[in-house]
């Protein structure tokens, strides 16, 4: 991934040298088991971690080897070689390729979702707090875009947290699946190498043992991975697709925060653009399209082929680091969002009423009309209200068919803006617990 939309701490994950650190600490455990099993001498599993375990390896004489190995493990177990000396030849007893780049992805992985999983809990953090702020802000809500009824903002924002939870619940979920170690040998069956090994290395390095492998990982772990990604990079777009909306001139209800010295458009110094949440909505597009590739490679041929092996160095990395700063992003922005409450009262109050035509409905039905007949009193005012710019209660108060109904105060409680409200400690109450 470009340094742009690059944090430091997940960027460290998926470094070559911190690839080969895992790569020597899941053959030195191995081996470290051997050893005690009595199947190579417990003198080299010993200076196996005396001579490498402080190692800084060198990337570019691994890639020197490689481009004569054409092989990426034989490489570094040349190059350990050259660290070790005589004692190498005890490491990777009985094992493949497979077991130390599934299990090393696999810890990559879990070590990803560990700070995906902190930066939910900041956005969490940051939703919370707004949520409480604007919990009685008024605001009107849209349905197809246009005006239906009132909401307040702080109920915007408590959906918002309810949908990360759930995608932090989803990522623990994901961390669980794909955390496991496979040190099974060829094609699986351990016949090289005893099974207790894939248990010490496992134990050792924060992994569950694979139940049954072949050569490799199943790759539906990893596909449930992506797509759990997918589906939490999905929720940072709809949440940034709402600011995007609200931020529009004609709405101006709530708006990125502006930073000094910040310029909007080469050509008009006027411009206040929503930069940061346009931006969140491409990084989602990037993440989600990593999630296919990840359910293709769920069909290897037999015990194993690579075709799944490019695509993972690619959007192992990328997909983990892209959402990583996504998440970090909209939390900034959440914690800086401008809300204008005037604005939001201003936009309730354009269309003269029409937003309680629901209660004027169900009032009607109750005093005795039929719902079709209460719908279309209440929709000929509507459109009235609508066409001419006038008052939706002043109207229904001037048609007879409507008052022979209901009185002008009963029409008048209709309008009591609390109404709306009178469920949003039982919503908050839901979200984020009784106290």
């Amino acid at each position: 991934m470009i340094p742009r939309y690059s944090r430091p701490e997940m960027v460290a994950i998926w470094e070559p040298q911190t690839r080969f650190r895992i790569w020597f600490e899941i053959e030195a455990h191995a081996t470290d088991k051997l050893a005690e099993l009595g199947v190579v001498p417990k003198e080299a599993a010993a200076a196996i971690w005396a001579k490498a375990k402080d190692a800084v390896f060198d990337v570019a004489r691994i890639d020197e080897i490689e481009r004569v190995t054409k092989h990426d493990v034989i490489a570094f177990l040349t190059h350990l070689a050259e660290i070790v000396g005589p004692e190498a030849r005890f490491v990777h007893q009985g094992m493949t390729s497979s077991d130390v780049l599934d299990t090393t992805l696999a810890v990559q992985l879990s070590r990803a979702a560990d700070i995906l999983i902190a930066d939910v809990d900041a956005l969490l953090a940051a939703l919370k707090r707004r949520a409480f702020e604007h919990k009685l802000t008024p605001t009107i809500g849209r349905s197809h875009g246009i005006h239906a009824e009132p909401v307040t903002f702080g109920l915007k924002l408590a959906q918002a947290y309810a949908e990360f939870a759930r995608c932090r619940a989803r990522l623990v979920a994901a961390r669980t699946e794909i955390a496991t170690c496979a040190i099974s040998g060829a094609v699986g069956t351990f016949a090289n190498i005893d099974p207790s090994v894939e248990e010490h290395v496992a134990a050792r390095m924060g992994l569950i043992v694979e139940p049954i492998s072949t050569q490799v990982i199943p790759r539906d772990r990893h596909a449930m991975f992506f797509a759990t990604l997918g589906v939490v990079a999905s929720c940072v777009e709809r949440l940034a697709t709402e600011i995007r909306h609200l931020q529009r001139t004609e709405v101006y209800e709530a708006e990125e925060f502006f930073s000094p010295g910040q310029k909007g458009s080469s050509a008009m110094p006027h411009k206040r653009n929503p930069v940061l949440t346009e931006n969140l909505t491409g990084l989602a597009r990037l993440v989600r399209g990593m999630a296919l590739p990840a359910m293709e490679n769920v069909a290897l041929w037999h015990e194993r082929d690579i075709s799944h092996s490019s695509v993972e160095r690619m959007i192992g990395p990328d997909a983990t680091i892209t959402l990583d700063f996504a998440l970090a992003r909209l939390t900034g922005v959440i914690d800086k969002l401008l809300v204008y409450p005037a604005n939001m009262r201003k936009n309730l109050d354009r269309l003269g009423g029409l937003h309680n035509s629901q209660r004027v409905l169900l009032a009607l039905t109750q005093a005795g009309a039929s719902r079709e007949e209460s719908y279309s009193l209440v929709q000929r005012n509507a459109m009235r209200t609508w066409e001419h710019g006038e008052d939706f209660l002043t109207n229904l108060k001037a048609d007879p068919d409507v008052t022979a109904r209901l009185t002008g105060a009963e029409l008048a409680a209709m309008f009591d803006e609390a109404y709306h409200f009178k469920h949003v400690d039982t919503i908050f109450a839901r979200v984020f617990g009784a106290a």
